[in-house]
């Protein structure tokens, strides 16, 4: 029920895409077919979720702030489209277990690593704690960049404006795992 709940949204959610943008979805062919995978994505507005999660051929687990779960029917709703609860500016390792068992599973999990969404449409640094578990996780990694979700509703707005939208799929990048924690901070610079 939760796939098909879940398909039916990404159908809504490509009536919604198309009428707030004119999208343009590159590189589907880089998300792997089957196994496990991390979809990496740029944040520049609340709207990426819908667009990255409409686009991406596979279901994705996508990290979502935990407060975004404190009213019940967000809550119904976001365990169907399977948003995985989070605490930003924390390491949480309930939601590194949450990751890795999803990936075990051989699931896609979506992670925004910059921890929030920009306040210029300009990428911000990625996390830390982020980059410990791509590192930690041994799977391939796709790189997403979102462009334009920024023109059509910045943070600082509160009305949205129609734009030209590109979300682009790049090559997975394939890391061994880093299961050590000291072999994770070695390489811990390179890989940001």
């Amino acid at each position: 029920m939760s796939r098909v709940w879940y398909r039916g949204t990404q159908l809504l959610a490509g009536l919604f895409v198309r009428l707030v943008s004119r999208v343009e979805v590159l590189g589907k062919e880089h998300i792997p077919q089957r196994g496990p995978f991390v979809l990496v994505a740029n944040h520049q507005s609340i709207l990426d979720p819908i667009f990255v999660q409409w686009a991406c051929p596979r279901p994705l687990h996508t990290l979502t702030k935990s407060t975004q779960f404190s009213h019940p029917m967000m809550r119904f709703i976001l365990k169907r489209l399977n948003a995985l609860p989070t605490r930003r500016y924390r390491v949480d390792p309930h939601v590194v277990r949450m990751i890795l068992r999803r990936l075990s599973e051989g699931e896609g999990v979506g992670i925004y690593p910059e921890g929030e969404r920009s306040w210029d449409g300009e990428l911000q640094p990625f996390r830390r704690g982020t980059v410990r578990v791509l590192l930690r996780a041994g799977v391939p990694i796709v790189p997403c960049g979102v462009a334009g979700t920024y023109d059509v509703w910045p943070r600082w707005s509160r009305k949205l404006r129609r734009a030209r939208v590109r979300i682009r799929f790049g090559r997975p990048l394939l890391w061994r795992p880093h299961l050590r924690r000291q072999d994770r901070e070695a390489v811990l610079p390179r890989a940001s």
